[in-house]
């Protein structure tokens, strides 16, 4: 039985997954949706109560019944590299791909329904708040007044972007920044802002779950660091024990979220507690695998390697 990868061609994360199963010598299939129709062919029978379906790509055949898993990492557009791309092409093939995909009996890391919702990061913020995560008080406006009053009330306050970097590489990206109650607030009316208490960090904590197994890395950060992603704080990624109320937590995140893959973000504050900031549904591993040793590649790679017949996870979208 094959496992399907659906990421793009640059995908150095994928490759260190690929890797492993290459040498179990487990059947991987690597797609690119934007590579179909082009590079790839599907065709998907529904006649006499059955159903069967195929791709095909670079001449490796794969039928839906031999699909052992699929994981989701970074798929392109569908229909992007087409030699007539459209938005109608694009939507008639992901709907060719997906409903095929979606027929098939597999297990999947992650679900696109449960991925797509679990990007939404108000709503993340809610699902950590009922796992029992310490969340920092957060507010989303477009009500300058509200935004001036939650600044306020908590004095010191970090905007931040709820969708992440805008697509389509752009020059300028914001990151999260510090502002006080003395800030102008008048361009919240013009888009939405997320305003969030700041919590004055001793280190940052990325904590990657495959299925039930937990791998949290820490690093020390710099005086007066805001964002983690910019700027260098002096120190590496170090492997890190899970406090057991964390593991608690973690766990009843992914039940509500149906995830079985999951990037967490952490503050860590002078006391030790940790704060909730994110929960990346297809966050990176790799640069923390490179610097702590942890097995997380191996792992994603075991998980993906297991036949349908072992359901010790449960894998169908919530």
């Amino acid at each position: 039985m094959t496992v399907l990868i659906l990421t793009s061609e640059q995908d150095v994360t994928a490759d260190m997954v690929v890797a492993r199963l290459h040498e179990w010598c487990v059947p991987v299939m690597r797609l690119d949706p934007a590579d179909l129709p082009g590079k790839a062919v599907l065709s998907a029978d529904y006649a006499h109560g059955d159903f069967d379906g195929h791709l095909s790509v670079n001449g490796h055949v794969l039928s839906m019944g031999g699909l052992r898993s699929v994981w989701v990492r970074r798929p392109g557009e569908p229909a992007a590299h087409a030699a007539h791309p459209s938005p109608w092409l694009t939507a008639e093939t992901r709907q060719a791909l997906y409903g095929m995909l979606y027929s098939a009996s597999t297990r999947w890391m992650n679900h696109p329904r449960n991925a797509e919702q679990a990007r939404y990061k108000p709503w993340q913020l809610r699902i950590a708040h009922l796992s029992g995560f310490a969340v920092p008080p957060t507010v989303v406006t477009t009500a300058p007044r509200v935004a001036q009053q939650f600044a306020e009330e908590y004095r010191e306050v970090v905007v931040k972007s709820a969708s992440g970097p805008p697509p389509g590489d752009p020059g300028l990206a914001l990151p999260t920044s510090l502002v006080g109650p003395d800030a102008d607030f008048s361009a919240v009316a013009a888009g939405p802002a997320l305003l969030q208490r700041y919590i004055p960090k001793r280190a940052d904590i990325r904590l990657t779950c495959v299925g039930t197994r937990l791998f949290a890395a820490h690093k020390r950060a710099a005086p007066g660091q805001i964002d983690g992603r910019y700027g260098d704080s002096g120190h590496a990624w170090r492997t890190t024990e899970v406090p057991d109320r964390i593991a608690k937590s973690v766990h009843e995140y992914l039940t509500l979220s149906g995830l079985a893959y999951a990037a967490f973000d952490f503050a860590e504050d002078e006391e030790g507690l940790w704060w909730f900031l994110e929960c990346n549904q297809g966050g990176q591993f790799g640069f923390v695998e490179l610097e702590t040793g942890q097995p997380i590649a191996e792992t994603v790679a075991r998980w993906l390697a297991r036949r349908p017949s072992d359901r010790r996870v449960s894998d169908g979208p919530r």
